[in-house]
């Protein structure tokens, strides 16, 4: 068996994987984890270690601007661009000292480790890190933290669409700990108390991020699902304007928890591109002894046998209201993909009304902060399509939370909602009825 010591070093060694996979690869956090930890190149790691792993390289991608600024500070001149490696080194040093409160001697020696003994950069990185040690804690008090882990194409997006107060809020959620939210099948304040949780106004239940998922009671059970409080609204949205046993069809479904939401009250056919996710869905609605029709087809051509009485579209998106969970969302999308899915979210928008019943709901959301992938898309079809209305949201259907209901009746979430509980995902949603 590994000494703890060592454990912790490949834990370093992880970290550096996945911060090279996103930010050299542009590979998303999660995916890299499945792949970079997982191909054999490196030691297996326990659960503690890989979560461990997955915290240094988070934290680093959370706080990468502020990282860079002090790490700036400590350089005679910055570093080529052929050295990244080097750079990722120095921020994950930089990120156990500053943020993390790993013991100073162990950040510093533990960081230096990982270049190798022959490299010729173990004095540099360890002169900075003990320069950090030293004062880095008080050149971060001088930063606008907000501003710093922020690219500034979405600086500027948010600014034009909600100002910068509250730009500036939504960019304080991105760099707090996430929560664990939860939904549950029924007996909400059972489960409550049975998983130490609190129920939120729109009734999920929040825990503190922390400990694995799968070894918590009822997992195995069955009796719930983790999923955003945000993200748990939509499906409560259709529900909400149709009767028990009205058949739906949910679009782009994996992984499946809005599909598990709707199972509850009416017959649903799970649509998806992907056949690895669409597995991934079906092995979770076992999991919950749920059913549901599960289709693996695109989106855009596939019409059902019988048109549904709803239709609930969770688009594909640039999903930049998930950088709570997703830090790496920050340095992954850029505008032009924005506009690359605002054209696909078109698409399927108009499939999705075509499949429609007559008098049926269609509830179009995504995950995502850019008003071009959400109220844009809206106005546009409403343009395009005078058979189209809107089914205004009430704050009664929400939680009695008025701020997360626009003007025009539509949900709008931000992560710095519900902000002293622990914020919640970034979302869009309206609610459409076909006139028939």
């Amino acid at each position: 068996m590994a000494k703890p010591a060592a454990r912790r070093g490949n834990s370093r060694t992880a970290a550096l994987a996945l911060l090279e996979a996103v930010l050299q690869r542009h590979q998303a956090l999660d995916e890299a984890i499945a792949t970079a930890l997982d191909d054999g190149r490196m030691a297996p790691l326990d659960a503690r270690d890989r979560a461990f792993a997955r915290l240094l390289a988070s934290t680093v991608l959370r706080r990468l601007g502020q990282l860079d600024e002090v790490i700036g500070r400590c350089l005679e001149k910055p570093l080529g661009k052929r050295l990244s490696r080097l750079r990722n080194t120095l921020r994950l040093g930089a990120a156990q000292v500053l943020f993390l409160q790993t013991p100073a001697h162990a950040a510093v020696d533990g960081t230096v480790g990982l270049l190798g003994a022959k490299s010729p950069f173990r004095g540099l990185v360890n002169a900075v890190l003990r320069r950090l040690v030293r004062e880095g804690e008080g050149w971060l008090t001088s930063h606008d933290a907000a501003r710093l882990n922020t690219p500034d194409w979405l600086w500027q997006d948010w600014c034009a669409a909600y100002g910068e107060a509250t730009t500036r809020a939504i960019a304080a959620a991105h760099i707090a700990a996430p929560t664990i939210d939860i939904s549950v099948k029924r007996d909400i304040s059972a489960w409550a108390q049975r998983l130490e949780a609190e129920v939120l106004p729109t009734g999920s239940l929040r825990r503190p991020l922390g400990g694995r998922i799968e070894e918590l009671t009822g997992f195995d059970e069955g009796a719930w699902w983790v999923q955003d409080t945000a993200a748990a609204l939509p499906a409560n949205l259709l529900s909400a304007a149709l009767q028990p046993g009205q058949a739906v069809v949910d679009l782009c479904a994996a992984p499946g928890g809005k599909t598990a939401q709707l199972a509850l009250n009416h017959p649903v056919t799970a649509l998806d591109l992907a056949a690895d996710r669409l597995r991934t869905l079906a092995a979770n609605l076992e999991r919950l002894g749920l059913g549901a029709e599960t289709v693996c087809a695109d989106a855009t051509r596939w019409r059902p046998a019988v048109a549904p009485a709803g239709v609930l579209l969770d688009a594909p998106c640039s999903a930049t209201g998930t950088m709570r969970r997703h830090p790496d969302v920050a340095h992954l999308k850029r505008p032009v993909d924005v506009q690359r899915l605002a054209d696909l979210q078109a698409g399927l928008l108009e499939a999705a009304v075509a499949m429609l019943a007559p008098g049926g709901v269609l509830v179009y959301c995504v995950c995502s902060l850019q008003p071009a992938e959400g109220p844009e898309r809206i106005a546009a079809l409403l343009e395009n399509h005078p058979d189209l209305s809107r089914q205004s949201i009430e704050a009664t259907e929400v939680g009695g939370l008025s701020e997360l209901v626009t003007p025009q009746g539509d949900l709008r979430t931000l992560p710095c909602h519900l902000a002293e509980l622990g914020g919640m995902d970034g979302f869009y949603a309206a609610r459409l009825r076909h006139q028939g």
